[in-house]
């Protein structure tokens, strides 16, 4: 299952007038445009038309992976707020519409984001698109594009870019209510002690006594301070037993989210970083310089934790909207949540210290913007 980004926009000229609407599917991982679609609708208002451009994008959405993720991106704060459930539906013509665009895709499955008119380029231009051919009495017709050379089999994955448009900027008022998620690394496992690779292609290692301390101080710190709603983990067993020890302390079930578990090191699982160093220097070079390398015997790169991790992270947002949620999960993962809310590149996991039980603290908001509020937070372990 794959998570896509639907950018919609519809415009009228008139208000009522000849009106149109356009959509673009992008991979939102990649950026990659997967589906345009555009329409010349006759007369009608603004909102219809932005409407009629909402089902059209779903709808490509869908046709490409009925089982998608998909986050919906539009300048329409109607649209966006009346699908979000925030505004009431008043005007009886924007009710079957905004039905029938719910209908696509199963509940919980899509999320809407506003973004600024500027940052709606692409959606804008198929809908004038569509209204200029509809003028010339002619059905709009996508432009040819040029079909990219396969990359060789060899080739490391490119970086991914789970947010491809720029977050806006600025000191703005937030607006709506963000969804917080409280990151809990697990406690110290025998192979934490001796900084060995460990992630979820080797031994499945539980807490030693110094890490099942350390879930047991996480739990009683959060259950003093309050206000986690819902609990998710990775459903590795270092993970499961800090879940289940914080949990059972806050009265909530744990949900197993396989998106959070920790990167596949290959060869390399249960070897130290110079034990690695010496027996696979060209791989990790490689490793530590493009996040699309993979470790030595086929482990999984950076590109491709970042793309299920941020799947993991909107489909936990989907069902949790606007509620503080414990995850509990490992270093890469939380490392990975961090550097996609700063916009950072892959290579400033390096230059992040997390520490076994560590707490950060991430909120995202309805416009799609995230503010990082904290970061390997110990002092519940001194």
């Amino acid at each position: 299952m794959g998570e896509f980004i639907v950018e919609a926009d519809g415009g009228s000229r008139g208000n009522p007038g000849p009106a149109g609407y356009g959509a673009v599917v992008r991979d939102a991982a990649t950026g990659q445009v997967l589906a345009e679609t555009a329409e010349f609708i006759g007369t009608a208002t603004n909102n219809v038309a932005e409407y009629r451009g909402l089902i059209a994008g779903l709808r490509a959405a869908h046709d490409v992976d009925p089982g998608a993720a998909v986050r919906v991106r539009m300048d329409s704060k109607l649209v966006v707020e009346q699908m979000s459930g925030r505004w009431k539906i008043k005007h009886p013509d924007m009710r079957p519409l905004a039905m029938e665009a719910g209908r696509v895709f199963p509940s919980g499955a899509v999320r809407y984001e506003w973004i600024p008119r500027e940052r709606n380029k692409h959606a804008d231009r198929l809908a004038n698109e569509a209204m200029d051919a509809g003028r010339r009495g002619e059905p709009w017709r996508p432009r040819p594009q040029a079909v990219p050379p396969a990359p060789a089999p060899s080739a490391p994955e490119a970086d991914p870019s789970p947010d491809p448009a720029p977050p806006s900027t600025g000191w703005g008022d937030a607006v709506g209510t963000p969804t917080t998620f409280l990151l809990l690394r697990h406690g110290e496992t025998p192979l934490t002690a001796q900084k060995r690779f460990s992630g979820s292609g080797g031994d499945d290692p539980d807490l030693s006594p110094a890490g099942l301390a350390q879930a047991e101080a996480a739990a009683e710190a959060l259950a003093a301070a309050g206000g986690v709603q819902a609990v998710v983990s990775s459903p590795l067993t270092r993970c499961r037993t800090t879940a289940e020890v914080v949990a059972a302390r806050l009265g909530l079930p744990v949900r197993y989210e396989p998106g959070l578990t920790e990167a596949d090191f290959g060869a390399w699982e249960g070897l130290t970083f110079a034990e690695v160093q010496q027996r696979h220097p060209d791989d990790l070079a490689a490793w530590l310089a493009n996040p699309g390398a993979k470790p030595t015997g086929g482990g999984e790169s950076f590109t491709a934790v970042a793309r299920r991790v941020a799947l993991a992270r909107d489909k936990t947002i989907a069902r949790n909207p606007g509620r503080t949620i414990l995850a509990v999960t490992h270093v890469t993962p939380v490392k990975t949540l961090l550097r996609l809310a700063l916009g950072a590149p892959p290579q400033a996991m390096f230059r992040m210290e997390l520490s076994p039980a560590a707490l950060s603290e991430v909120a995202y908001w309805p416009d799609g913007n995230a503010s990082v509020r904290r970061f390997n937070d110990t002092a519940h372990l001194r």
